[in-house]
């Protein structure tokens, strides 16, 4: 290992997963879409069980969905030019309502920005979904147990802030 390791995406938080779930189920028998957005290990309260993770490693925390999304039963565009330069954004996340955990060549097309995408199919279970790295490989991604930031907090930034992150 080199002197400096790429930060990881080494699990999802439990609140973040039941809300792709819960948003996947409402949008039945559309697809639901949204971009993941990751926190790094060491601005969460992690479960001990973490293993080697290291401080820069992230947690997918959130989704962001994207204002003017339209879906049907076959597909969910985004309006690109809403998406937003976010550097915490590690990847995609979007159901198939008709339950198959594979990613198409559409999906593939888009899997392209962020090492992680998901896709969540009916009936939109715990079991119910699958994570993928940018070729479309089964990657794992354990569900954790981390205490998210107080959402004051989460969205309490600086100027300072916003320049260290660039």
């Amino acid at each position: 290992m080199g002197l400096f390791r790429s930060r990881e995406v080494i699990g999802i938080a439990d609140d973040a997963l039941s809300f792709v779930l819960e948003a996947s189920a409402e949008t039945h028998p559309n697809e639901y879409m949204g971009f993941l957005r990751a926190e790094r290990v060491d601005r969460l309260d992690p479960d001990p069980d973490l293993g080697d993770a290291r401080g820069s490693d992230l947690v997918v925390v959130d989704v962001l969905v994207i204002p003017g999304t339209t879906s049907n039963p076959v597909s969910a565009t985004v309006r690109e030019n809403l998406v937003p330069n976010d550097n915490r954004t590690v990847g995609s996340v979007h159901s198939h309502p008709n339950g198959v955990l594979q990613p198409s060549d559409a999906d593939l097309g888009t899997f392209g920005s962020g090492p992680v995408h998901i896709i969540v199919g009916a009936p939109y279970g715990r079991d119910d979904w699958r994570a993928f790295d940018r070729e479309g490989a089964v990657r794992g991604l354990p569900v954790l147990d981390v205490d998210l930031p107080d959402p004051e907090e989460f969205f309490d930034f600086t100027q300072e802030d916003i320049d260290a992150e660039l």
